[in-house]
């Protein structure tokens, strides 16, 4: 038997779907979410860190208004999710809680992740709150979303967020076995298929359309959910919600569902979004000792390094370093703008706060946010 991607897996996204989640639209299904907690409390228990990304806020906001059908009007959907998301965060907090997790929600949009600046600091929030062993429950601003900047379904918030924080494993957790050369409902003669590469097109022409009146995600969404995942070196599992166990099953090795694996190590994918995709805003030219901390030791750039800084940079842009002959020596993400690093130049990190005001980060740039040229 194939051996589960999971097996290995110490960071973990966890997504499940809106049919899971509230039994087809009847409500939340305290049940079904209690059984994902206990899973999720004994991977913890593992020393696995795990964010899970559920959708069901505007399902369970239609069962408390009495909908019958999902409303087409953007007001009226940003209505149901505020209503539903007190039912939703309510019952994960009861239920984590239960198995002696502290949980935490976070509403994100496309916006969000899409600025630099948003981006860190929601990555560094997901990363503070599981270093202080908080499991963080996800889902879409969907009250304040619009057309453009929605992320349109929950199984590619589930692989942003699975890049966000460098995560090994994405699961997709669905009210389908796993992907199908056709669809079974449909087609008898459907194959099974329990493994393939992500970001393969033959997957993207075999997948169908959405099924479920309740959530808009169907199968191709969640073959390019693990494509994008892919592209920041996780793999992907696509796997029934209501399998005994799944995940924990998984994550010793079981193999269930579909696995979809990234052919891309984590990181060369990182090192190839870094140094081919995005664009320089500015330089910082560092001394002799922090070069060599750099290059030989692999350390994050500290701001009493910093001999010179160049350019018209904000935090979460990406900016060079330079050695101090002035050749690029690494790229990354600044967690402190050019008027910011220009005061906080030369000096211990202790003193960040005394001289702007606030400390974001220790690090000028963090070394997982570093990348060597």
């Amino acid at each position: 038997m194939t051996t589960s991607v999971l097996q290995g897996a110490r960071r973990i996204v966890v997504k499940v779907g809106s049919s899971l989640v509230t039994n087809e639209g009847r409500g939340v299904d305290a049940e079904a979410i209690g059984n994902w907690c206990r899973q999720l409390a004994q991977l913890a228990l593992e020393g696995r860190e795990v964010v899970m990304v559920s959708s069901g806020a505007i399902a369970e906001g239609m069962k408390r208004l009495g909908w019958s059908t999902r409303p087409k009007e953007l007001h009226e959907l940003q209505a149901a999710a505020a209503v539903g998301q007190m039912g939703l965060a309510q019952m994960y907090e009861t239920k984590l809680r239960e198995h002696g997790l502290t949980s935490a929600q976070v509403l994100l949009t496309h916006a969000d992740l899409a600025d630099r600046e948003r981006y860190l600091n929601a990555r560094s929030t997901l990363l503070a709150l599981l270093q202080h062993r908080v499991l963080p429950v996800i889902n879409e601003n969907d009250t304040v979303v619009n057309d453009e900047i929605k992320f349109g379904d929950n199984d590619t918030l589930g692989a942003l967020v699975a890049n966000l924080v460098e995560a090994d494993a994405l699961v997709i957790l669905t009210d389908q076995k796993g992907l199908y050369s056709a669809d079974p409902r449909k087609d008898p003669t459907a194959r099974f298929i329990d493994q393939a590469v992500a970001g393969t097109p033959e997957l993207e022409i075999m997948a169908g359309g959405a099924g479920s009146s309740i959530g808009r995600g169907g199968m191709i969404t969640k073959i390019l959910a693990a494509k994008r995942a892919a592209s920041s070196g996780a793999s992907t599992v696509i796997a029934w919600g209501r399998e005994p166990d799944v995940l924990l099953r998984l994550a010793h090795g079981e193999a269930i569902g579909t696995a979809l694996t990234a052919s891309t190590a984590k990181l060369a994918a990182r090192k190839q979004w870094m140094v081919d995709h995005l664009q320089l805003r500015g330089s910082v030219r560092v001394d002799a000792g922090a070069a060599i901390k750099l290059k030989d030791e692999g350390k994050s750039l500290l701001p009493i390094g910093v001999q010179d800084v160049v350019g018209d940079f904000h935090r979460g842009d990406v900016i060079a370093v330079l050695d101090p002959a002035g050749r690029e020596l690494a790229r990354g993400l600044t967690n402190y703008s050019s008027a910011e690093a220009r005061l906080i130049a030369r000096k211990p990190s202790f003193d960040i706060e005394r001289t702007i005001g606030y400390a974001a980060e220790p690090e000028l740039i963090h070394r997982d946010n570093l990348v060597l040229r």
